[in-house]
């Protein structure tokens, strides 16, 4: 299903692509956000957008609908998007060849929107003065409403009244597509068979828990295979030294084998699949265990997410942690590596992100895999027409 939304600054819609986006599991984003991805790639297109932006230029209107077009024209889109801020103009309409099935203009009176936006918690933003806000108010009845009749002569359009609250104007929203909200899930739409379980792994110091963060903000379930030896630990009140953590490591592997934290975490793995569409484990190690949950679970799609950072900001990050700040360095590295067997699973990872840059920056490069992985794989319901 492709959507794309429509209104004035303040009508909502950001609000709606994002509950839309996770009740029918298509991806929102808006144009702002694509010009932004595509300054951060290494081509001539990156370079002309990135020198574009940081100008203040306006991107024209071919320009905009050649990017538009291509971006759309990845895996992760193939089942649909729900597109914000584009098309702005007649002439980006006509020309947008990605066949839309719908166009939601979420109608609201001006002053209605002015007042939103004045009682926003940001609104020492410089594009949200009021002059700012009422010339782009102004720019969309003059641009933007020739769209709207575009779209409606073609029986695209839908209204909504925007005036209502939130889970009022979701409801029309979803009405108007032929589905409604039941028991948080989307009648008509049924489960794939196939699941998704994403095993984050790395070397001390990449980035896990960052990426865990991330995952769980999504709505997503972690499995930490690491808090069984924290708990334990903690629990007796030992040392969180190297020596009694490999201990502990060594004790369960060589009572269940090298798969030994999927086993004892087998039980939670199948409990968390049940409910959700998609899993995440935090602290997947030895390939070992990267055999066992596939031959366990060999209706679910298993993906390997590898972070790397360098030596030295590894090492950096672990002494900056208030928990375990000593618990770093090669022996460790070299245990994780070889004895556990963690490097057969960074080297058949099939996403590999590089975590040497910002918080910020690695949180932008998971959302990109995040949408590859979880669109591409056709989400967690489907139907016949979508």
């Amino acid at each position: 299903m492709k959507l794309v939304l429509l209104g004035i600054q303040g009508a909502g819609k950001s609000t709606q692509g994002n509950l839309l986006s996770h009740q029918l599991h298509l991806p929102y984003l808006s144009t702002g956000h694509i010009f932004r991805e595509i300054a951060k790639e290494k081509t001539t297109l990156g370079r002309y957008m990135k020198e574009t932006l940081n100008a203040g230029i306006l991107v024209p209107d071919y320009k905009t609908i050649e990017i538009v077009h291509q971006y759309l024209s990845k895996p992760e889109y193939k089942r649909g998007y729900i597109l914000d801020g584009f098309p702005r103009t007649l002439n980006q309409a006509r020309r947008f060849k990605n066949n839309v099935d719908k166009v939601l203009y979420i109608d609201v009176p001006d002053r209605d929107a002015l007042w939103r936006i004045a009682y926003r918690n940001d609104t020492s933003r410089e594009d949200e003065t009021l002059k700012a806000i009422k010339k782009r108010i102004e720019l969309f009845h003059k641009y933007t409403r020739p769209v709207i009749e575009f779209y409606e002569k073609r029986g695209k359009l839908v209204e909504i009244d925007g005036t209502k609250d939130i889970k009022q104007v979701n409801k029309d929203i979803l009405q108007s597509l032929g589905r409604q909200l039941v028991k948080g899930e989307i009648r008509k739409w049924e489960r794939k068979h196939q699941k998704i379980i994403l095993a984050v792994v790395g070397l001390p110091g990449a980035g896990k828990t960052a990426a865990s963060e991330y995952f769980k903000e999504k709505g997503i379930p972690v499995i930490e295979f690491g808090k069984i030896i924290n708990d334990y630990i903690d629990k007796h009140k030992l040392e969180h030294s190297e020596v009694n953590h490999k201990k502990m490591r060594e004790g369960l592997r060589d009572k269940h084998g090298k798969e030994a934290f999927v086993v004892l975490n087998e039980e939670r793995i199948h409990n968390a699949l049940h409910k959700h569409f998609m899993i995440v484990i935090d602290g997947l190690r030895s390939w070992e265990e990267y055999i066992y949950i596939k031959n366990k679970f060999p209706n679910t799609k298993v993906v390997l997410l590898a972070l790397y950072a360098d030596k030295k900001l590894r090492y950096e990050r672990i002494e900056k942690r208030g928990y375990r700040n000593h618990f770093y360095g090669e022996d460790r590295d070299i245990d994780e590596l070889i004895g556990i067997n963690m490097a057969p699973t960074l080297g058949y990872a099939d996403y590999f992100v590089d975590a040497n840059s910002t918080l910020e920056d690695l949180r932008d490069k998971l959302e990109g895999v995040y949408r590859v992985i979880y669109f591409s794989n056709g989400g967690a319901f489907h139907k016949n027409d979508s």
